[in-house]
């Protein structure tokens, strides 16, 4: 399967994102820099989901993440482990739903429109590699069935880079 620039409903919200791993899969295929497919796989999101207003990486450096490619306005470029959503999420290594990021102690507002958010860790083994994060300009935008799907474009994305390149 190829790149279709499909914008899906998720209205079969399993069913879609399914979909939308297997095209990510095949956009991603036969190419292993991990630069280029983070821009396709943040391009992608950003074309396919609906409501959003940023979607991109953030890498760990050293014991920080710096911004990689993205989708949307110019983003903070440094978070510290720990802080914002961001940062939580990679120092908890979970995936964090947040519904109304005013409400979310020590967000980082780097656009003042993002209203929620949703923050998935980029793990291989035992590693932190850094987050895929998304932005909505709605509140409540984003739900367990989200997570979920994202995960799996996270883990897509993970299987078609060299590793070594991202750390």
């Amino acid at each position: 399967m190829s790149f279709t620039g499909k914008r899906y409903d998720f209205r079969d919200q399993a069913g879609d994102y399914a979909q939308l791993a297997e095209e990510l899969a095949g956009l991603l295929s036969g190419e292993s820099d991990f630069v280029a497919n983070a821009a396709n796989t943040a391009a992608l999101i950003m074309d396919a989901l609906p409501d959003l207003n940023w979607a991109g990486f953030y890498f760990l450096r050293q014991d920080e993440l710096v911004v990689g490619p993205f989708q949307g306005k110019p983003a903070c470029v440094r978070i510290a482990l720990g802080k914002g959503v961001c940062g939580t999420a990679a120092l908890e290594r979970r995936t964090i739903i947040v519904p109304d990021v005013n409400a979310f102690p020590g967000h980082i507002a780097c656009d003042a429109a993002s209203q929620s958010e949703i923050v998935i860790p980029l793990i291989a083994g035992r590693e932190l590699l850094g987050v895929l994060d998304l932005d909505s300009p709605s509140v409540g935008r984003f739900n367990e069935g989200d997570g979920r799907g994202l995960e799996r474009l996270a883990a897509v994305f993970l299987d078609n880079v060299r590793l070594e390149d991202i750390g």
